[in-house]
């Protein structure tokens, strides 16, 4: 582990021109999370002393999205580059610790990629992050002397012949001790084309003070990807998809086709669980063994035991499935529903907050919302628990073994009891007693010589 405290700097302030937004680029999103969380929650993960984020550009958006997270923002008033960037953020951290530089626009970085390169702070003042790739084209040029130590980087634009033929490209990646970066910031300048500070800059400084500098590279050059366009955007949200696609996969999960999954957060799935196509994960979503989920379900914070089915076009939200649950299709599983082993939720039917026990069921065309049902219970086509009176919400409280009639409203507060029966049609607004029939409609009756309307006979023209 590093010896020195970990500051890391995260640099945000691009407008991000090539976006051709409004929004700030590092508040796109991948999976359903801005850039720039996706490199918080990694930051976070390597459990720094501080996180500095330097801003700029959407300073006001940027920092309402993250105002819940520790961070000491530093904004960057004129973007001078990424070494002036830097600066910004150096005078809150001490002398003695480590700074790990990373960037917004960045978001597949690892933390298995940057831990060699913290620990490589431990014997070396500076350690870069280089990749090699089969087309460097466009890309700083790590160069090496006979010895192989790092010299210096060399932009393309301004590389030899023979520096064109390097493969090692800078990364932007770096990790170096705060009081050795300061000297090398002070060194450099912006007579470029640019007029830009460049953090790269620094490793030429650090070698012409004879400081070794230590290279690492990374698992996946995927996560290197920085983004400046939307095409870059929807490249990056697919290689995040196949990850989440190849671990659900590795878990023992069938998925009948990885490229049609979206994962915007975080998904567990037990062995022999089946996903069709088009299904979208959204929060923390666990789910059980030998799980059956039809093409076209979204489902958002929530647990499905073993064994359960999800038909297509169900959506499921803050809920909780016990095992051999039946769900769908179209069915609307809204916060707060439990439902209990072996109930069934058929097609058109929306639950909230509703407890259901085991064995109970709405096969269709239903509302129950903040109710309670017990076990073996049985409720029709068409019923409805009206739970709101327009200022407060109520209870419904469905004992066990009642079967509640189509067509039924139960007008909450109520309470059903066990056994009952509710004739179809009805409207319940008072307690039923366990083991009767409630009927609440009007006698039906038949009119002798009752002539259905008809339309008049047109007029002649």
């Amino acid at each position: 582990m590093p010896t020195s405290e970990l500051h890391i700097v995260i640099l945000a302030a691009g407008k991000g021109t090539r976006m051709r937004s409004s929004l700030p680029k590092v508040m796109h999103e991948v999976a359903g999370t801005p850039l720039l969380g996706h490199v918080l929650d990694t930051a976070i993960s390597l459990q720094p002393a501080a996180i500095h984020v330097v801003v700029g550009h959407g300073r006001e958006q940027i920092t309402e999205r993250f105002s819940h997270a520790s961070i000491n923002w530093v904004e960057q008033t004129e973007q001078l580059g990424t070494g002036h960037a830097v600066q910004q953020a150096l005078p809150g951290v001490p002398d003695d610790a480590d700074v790990l530089v990373l960037y917004g626009d960045v978001p597949l970085i690892s933390v298995a990629t940057l831990t060699p390169l913290i620990e490589a702070c431990d014997s070396f003042p500076l350690a870069l992050l280089t990749a090699s790739l089969t087309n460097p084209s466009g890309l700083g040029r790590i160069t090496r002397d006979d010895s192989n130590e790092v010299t210096g980087i060399v932009e393309h634009k301004d590389a030899s012949a023979a520096q064109l033929a390097i493969n090692e490209i800078n990364t932007g990646f770096l990790c170096a001790h705060a009081k050795a970066l300061r000297g090398w910031l002070d060194k450099i300048d912006n007579n470029n084309a640019q007029g830009e500070y460049y953090l790269t800059d620094i490793v030429a400084a650090a070698h012409a003070a004879g400081e070794p500098i230590a290279a690492h590279q990374p698992q996946n050059n995927d996560e290197i990807i920085g983004i400046n366009s939307r095409q870059q955007l929807s490249e990056v949200e697919r290689l995040y998809q196949t990850h989440q696609a190849n671990h659900l996969m590795a878990s023992g999960v069938t998925l009948i086709d990885p490229a049609r999954i979206d994962v915007r957060g975080s998904v567990s799935a037990g062995q022999d669980s089946i996903i069709d196509v088009n299904c979208v994960f959204v929060g923390d979503v666990k789910i059980g063994s030998n799980v059956q989920i039809g093409p076209n379900c979204v489902i958002r914070d929530s647990e499905i035991g073993d064994h359960c089915i999800i038909h297509p076009n169900t959506v499921i939200e803050q809920a909780v499935l016990g095992q051999r649950v039946n769900a769908g299709p179209f069915a609307r599983l809204r916060p707060g529903t439990e439902l209990e082993d072996e109930v069934r939720i058929g097609n058109f039917v929306e639950t909230k907050n509703a407890k259901f026990a085991k064995g109970s069921k709405a096969n269709h065309l239903t509302y129950v919302g903040d109710a309670s049902v017990g076990e073996k219970t049985n409720i029709g086509a068409g019923v409805i628990t009206c739970n709101y009176d327009g200022a407060n919400k109520h209870q419904t409280t469905i004992g066990e073994n009642v079967f509640v009639g189509s067509d039924c409203q139960l007008v909450a507060p109520v309470v059903i009891g066990d056994g009952a029966t509710i004739g179809a049609g009805s409207t319940i607004t008072s307690d039923v007693a366990p083991g009767q029939l409630a009927i609440s409609r009007s006698r039906q009756r038949e009119i002798d010589g009752w002539q259905r309307p008809v339309k008049p006979a047109p007029r002649d023209k």
